[in-house]
């Protein structure tokens, strides 16, 4: 790493571990910059393997443990990093975002953070599998290889997809998707709450991908619209791909986006 080019924070979304950061990852520290991806509290350097086999450490962890954790990380670094989340991770972004700790942010495919009232369809139904039991609330519920195909692997064949979850696939953290739900409802007192209006927020990119079924763009053109609404000089922008999933830092052509999304974050470093 160079003193001009700063660190990136990768952070994972739910269901995967920093393994699905691989890509972007290798390619970041191929253009000089330290990148550092933890696991989420119970997940951190452990195998898949491991994780499907004893999932007991991912139980009851909520949204501001997690947040809390890589505050607790990035605060050690020598120097402000570059920020950027998938999926969940894209939440954890902006709530890291609202602390203050980056100097851009990079929110992919991100989930909303409370207020935002959205939900197509096809985001309902990835979440039905763990909304429909609130009494596993604080539980840690495995994913089905045909819920995966459906959430992750649209673009690809069943055994194509299958693979992929083999690989990569491990339970959910059950409270962080009610956590995220109950916030859409209640932006003031939501677990996932940011300010949008904060003024000196380092500037913040939503990308989205057009056949996400997990977070359509619907989703990223209203998080933007509400930052945006808020009346806060701080920059905020949408990028949207087409024919791309919700896998979209792994898919097939992955390095136009990983591409965009750190050309424009060293461009708007703040």
């Amino acid at each position: 790493m160079t003193a001009t080019k700063p660190p990136i924070v990768l952070i994972h979304g739910l269901w995967m571990t920093p393994k699905s950061w691989d890509t972007w990852a290798a390619y970041f520290e191929a253009r000089g910059h330290q990148v550092i991806r933890p696991g989420w509290p119970g997940i951190d350097d452990r195998e898949v393997a491991d994780i499907r086999r004893d999932p007991e450490a991912l139980k009851g962890i909520g949204l501001r443990q997690i947040a809390d954790h890589y505050e607790r990380i990035i605060r050690e670094l020598p120097e402000k990093p570059i920020i950027m989340g998938h999926s969940f991770g894209g939440l954890l972004t902006q709530m890291l975002a609202d602390r203050g700790l980056g100097v851009a942010y990079v929110a992919v495919t991100p989930g909303q953070p409370a207020g935002i009232t959205t939900l197509p369809p096809s985001t309902a139904r990835t979440g039905f599998p763990i909304l429909s039991n609130p009494f596993r609330r604080n539980g840690a519920s495995p994913i089905s290889k045909a819920h995966f195909h459906f959430t992750f692997g649209n673009d690809l064949s069943r055994a194509a997809s299958d693979a992929i979850w083999e690989e990569q696939a491990v339970p959910s953290y059950n409270r962080v998707f009610f956590e995220g739900v109950a916030g859409a409802f209640n932006e003031k007192g939501g677990v996932s709450h940011v300010d949008f209006a904060t003024p000196d927020r380092a500037p913040l990119l939503v990308i989205t991908g057009e056949i996400d079924h997990v977070v359509p763009p619907a989703i990223g053109k209203a998080i933007v619209k509400k930052y945006r609404a808020s009346g806060s000089p701080a920059i905020v922008e949408y990028k949207e791909f087409p024919g791309r999933t919700h896998r979209i830092v792994s898919q097939e052509g992955w390095e136009e986006v990983a591409e965009f999304a750190i050309d424009w974050a060293t461009a708007h470093l703040g």
